[in-house]
């Protein structure tokens, strides 16, 4: 029987799927995705499945696996726009990963997925490399991955991007409401800017007013509004990890909230305990300037936006309040801003007005009061 001609409408080829491509995207990647490795990971690259040795989890006594996933969202859509992109894996890995240190657990692995409407190789390799890079700054294995070519389902310049990672926590060093008091202080950690979230309102503003991602305007600086947008998520989770470890406060953090999807409240009330109530000062920072153009171009007040935008805090602490001075000062030793936004309450009051729980979590109540600092 004669063999199928490579050029046949039956060929995958002819089907708009180059295998090649795809063979050539593994090879620039690899360099950057076995730099994360570890002696805990077995195989290389390109296996059909990550391995990963756990024997030194014997050393715990109660060793609970903790695990994430999500993607980038709509950001990508600047990304591609820009025609940039070597940040958005940073985003990746920031959605995934400080939502595992939420718990008070170590990341211990990762993997990704890419699906695109055509694979260039250099664009998938910097996408790869920049998952990479931000596994490494939170130590954290890329032990697999996958692209996946779509073609007539993606356009051949779309692409989406998703990851799940999971961790290690000690039962007894697990965070959550359950250890959160009266009296509690309430931490605020800096964002870098809008982090991967709430970007279907960012590209609606910007549409409505006919604005292009390379335009320029005066309050962000040279960089294109683009530019800006793209700013990369700030990843905590490293930081996080040596506050949890350092002796001087050991115990103090008791909650951390990562502030994503539903903004400050929604996110905070999901680690307080039901009972408890928290108002977060809005007098105590002045968001991003990246947040008030928007705003300013939509015509919208900020506080319309809280329940989208994260608006200058990317992380929560509830701490101790005997420990928050130390906690804040060794969070502004790494190169993260933190203040206090708030004090954690039992009394009864009226919540009328308050976010109470979110997603499905019966949780604590929270508002933001006060107007925001200029």
């Amino acid at each position: 029987m004669s063999s199928t001609p490579s050029n046949s409408s039956s060929s995958y080829a002819a089907a708009g799927v180059d295998t090649a491509a795809g063979d050539l995207a593994v090879e620039l990647m690899k360099s950057a995705v076995s730099a994360t490795h570890t002696s805990n990971v077995l195989g290389g690259v390109g296996g059909f499945a990550g391995l990963y040795d756990v024997s030194f989890l014997t050393k715990y006594e109660r060793p609970l696996l903790a695990t994430s996933t999500d993607g980038v969202g709509t950001k990508v859509a600047i990304a591609q726009a820009l025609d940039k992109h070597d940040t958005i894996g940073q985003d990746l890995v920031g959605m995934v990963v400080d939502d595992i240190v939420v718990v008070g657990a170590r990341p211990l692995f990762m993997t990704d997925y890419i699906a695109c409407g055509k694979v260039v190789p250099t664009r998938i390799a910097d996408i790869v490399k920049g998952i990479a890079l931000a596994c490494a700054k939170t130590g954290t294995a890329l032990v697999g991955g996958e692209t996946a070519e779509h073609p007539g389902l993606l356009g051949p310049d779309d692409y989406d991007v998703a990851g799940a990672a999971t961790g290690v926590v000690e039962a007894s060093a697990q965070l959550g409401p359950q250890l959160v008091g009266d009296g509690d202080v309430v931490l605020a950690l800096e964002s870098s800017g809008l982090h991967s979230n709430g970007f279907s309102l960012v590209r609606h503003i910007l549409r409505s007013a006919d604005l292009d991602y390379t335009d320029v305007n005066a309050d962000l600086g040279p960089r294109s509004l683009g530019e800006a947008l793209l700013e990369p998520t700030r990843l905590y989770t490293s930081p996080l990890l040596r506050v949890l470890e350092n002796p001087e406060v050991a115990g103090a953090v008791h909650s951390l909230s990562h502030v994503t999807g539903g903004g400050i409240a929604a996110n905070l009330a999901r680690v307080l305990p039901v009972g408890s109530w928290v108002e977060v000062d809005r007098s105590t920072w002045s968001p991003l300037p990246v947040f008030r153009v928007l705003s300013d171009i939509a015509g919208s007040t900020l506080e319309s936006s809280e329940g989208t935008w994260n608006l200058g805090i990317g992380m929560i602490a509830v701490v101790a309040a005997a420990s928050a001075p130390a906690i804040s000062a060794q969070l502004s030793g790494e190169g993260i801003r933190t203040w206090q936004v708030g004090t954690v309450s039992t009394s009864t009051r009226d919540l009328t007005g308050f976010e109470q729980g979110a997603k499905g979590v019966d949780g604590g109540a929270v508002r933001l009061v006060g107007s925001y600092a200029g």
